[in-house]
């Protein structure tokens, strides 16, 4: 956590120039065994669009509060600053690109994020030698996977089926909105693929909607093999881990992976085949399979869906529907 990497600074002369965090002279000193990050001079958090802000690195270290989440880019916190505004900050473990790109590139999604209601924006960020790390909207109903997991700890129903239905409708919406962005390319980075779509990365709303959140920030960091506390995905789902290629083909299979775990519980990725080869006696109503009670018009409607999730989650990634065709069998299934 944040807070616990801050200590104490040291008083710094009251007209000294502020480090700029890259540097050999910076004022960040890293002890590796207890992870304590010391500083002499405060670093202002950059507001994407707008430059430098009165935020600076010290009030962010002091106003973390706990960590939301891990995964393999890094680690979520929720941070309350003096003011009284909550965000969510995600920290990365390793940037693939130099201070002037990551900037670039932060501020460049952060204009195409800003732009559709069905993805998180990205409001700050900072780069320096020790801490690299981004600011985004805080959504206290937390994700999907947290919500899933939550309930079926304690073997409880966490949505009804009109509910999931709007969850996945409106991450088919964000991905829409990214797989049409053109030009597909700006300079090295590719903007019309996700990337890092997981149950995990899903924000609910009070009205049950979504968003996507980290949206190209594979192009910032890259993936370390740790934990995703953030999912708590049990062990039988090794098999049937998210894909992390960059490109349109595994945000379709990543979506459908969502689907699956929406429609038939936490299992059901990693019984996929099975499922398909039972698709024709679950549609008889001889299998239990979804987790949720659901029955006439609404298990018509989620049979549709199951089609939908195990068209996404082929093994053949040209078989796999587009965005499109996605989003016009949503609205069939919403229509009928």
């Amino acid at each position: 956590m944040l807070s616990r990497a801050f200590t104490k600074p040291k008083k710094s002369p009251k007209n000294g120039d502020q480090s700029d965090g890259g540097g050999s002279k910076s004022g960040f000193i890293l002890e590796s065994e207890d992870c304590m990050v010391g500083f002499m001079d405060d670093l202002p958090v950059i507001v994407c669009g707008q430059g430098e802000s009165r935020v600076g690195l010290r009030e962010i270290l002091r106003s973390s509060v706990g960590v939301m989440g891990e995964s393999p880019l890094g680690m979520t916190e929720k941070v309350v600053l003096l003011q009284g505004k909550v965000y969510a900050l995600k920290r990365f473990r390793r940037t693939i690109v130099r201070r002037k790109e990551f900037a670039r590139r932060v501020e460049r999604l952060a204009m195409v994020s800003g732009r559709c209601e069905y993805l998180v924006p990205v409001t700050a960020y900072l780069y320096t030698k020790r801490i690299k790390f981004v600011v985004c909207d805080y959504h206290p109903m937390g994700s999907l996977a947290d919500l899933l997991a939550g309930e079926r700890e304690f073997g409880h129903t966490a949505l009804v089926w009109n509910q999931r239905l709007i969850i996945a409708l409106s991450i088919a919406q964000a991905i829409s909105f990214i797989h049409t962005r053109c030009p597909p390319y700006d300079k090295k980075m590719q903007m019309n693929v996700h990337g890092n779509i997981k149950a995990s990365n899903v924000m609910i709303n009070i009205n049950f909607t979504a968003c996507l959140s980290d949206y190209g920030f594979t192009q910032l960091a890259e993936f370390e093999k740790v934990s995703d506390t953030g999912q708590r995905k049990p062990a039988s789902n090794a098999k049937t881990d998210y894909c992390n290629e960059l490109n349109q083909k595994s945000d379709i299979f990543n979506f459908g992976v969502i689907l699956l775990d929406m429609l038939g519980g936490s299992e059901a990725p990693g019984l996929r085949d099975c499922i398909e080869a039972s698709k024709e006696i679950i549609k008889e109503g001889n299998i239990e399979f979804f987790e949720f009670p659901v029955e006439g018009h609404e298990r018509k409607q989620a049979l549709q869906v199951l089609d939908i999730a195990l068209a996404c989650t082929s093994k053949v990634p040209v078989a796999r529907p587009s965005i499109e065709k996605i989003l016009r069998a949503l609205g069939d299934v919403i229509i009928k």
